[in-house]
């Protein structure tokens, strides 16, 4: 498969948080850092696993030295490794200890999303599984400050799970398909 350029690993990125995670409305606090322009989109060029922990190290860090006006969460978008969410379900282990190893339990957490995303004792086509289905592996890097901040102005932010797969049932396979959305595997 030829590389994926950055631009579009971006664009695709970007379109599916407009079309999916805001346009479905699956995180109510993603529309905020979007229109501001905080998030950071930074495509990984690893191709193996110490490479891409090198890379995440170095993006937990800049997270968390960066000004939160600035750019509020960050988005490791992986072009070229962990395609098989297998082998990306079980990276998310280490990705998880170099949270701890960093330090930064409490102050960061990693989001997962995938192509393939699929949640236990579900099946692959499960439509439920969509809501952390990207066109790219990602790794999101979020603040547990901001993530406290949007939580207090949500009242029932304990609800936003149960809401998105009320959503997705809704909007069924055929739904999602018309959202059009870039995958790194067309």
């Amino acid at each position: 498969m030829p590389q994926t350029s950055s631009e579009t690993a971006i664009a695709a990125t970007q379109q599916w948080i407009e079309k999916a995670v805001i346009g479905l409305n699956l995180c109510p606090f993603a529309k905020a850092v979007y229109v501001k322009q905080q998030i950071r989109y930074i495509v990984s060029t690893a191709a193996d696993a110490d490479t891409l922990l090198a890379e995440l190290q170095s993006e937990l860090h800049h997270l968390q030295g960066s000004d939160p006006q600035q750019v509020d969460t960050t988005l490791l978008i992986l072009t070229d490794i962990l395609e098989d969410f297998l082998d990306y379900n079980h990276f998310l282990d280490a990705a998880d200890a170099l949270v701890d190893t960093c330090g930064l339990r409490g102050e960061i957490q990693i989001a997962s999303f995938h192509p393939d995303y699929q949640f236990a004792d579900s099946l692959p086509d499960d439509i439920e599984n969509y809501t952390n289905r990207s066109p790219y592996p990602i790794l999101h890097l979020l603040r547990e400050s901001s993530i406290d901040r949007a939580v207090e102005a949500y009242p029932e932010a304990e609800s936003i799970f149960e809401k998105n797969m009320e959503t997705l049932r809704r909007l069924g396979q055929q739904g999602w398909k018309a959202l059009q959305l870039h995958t790194h595997k067309q």
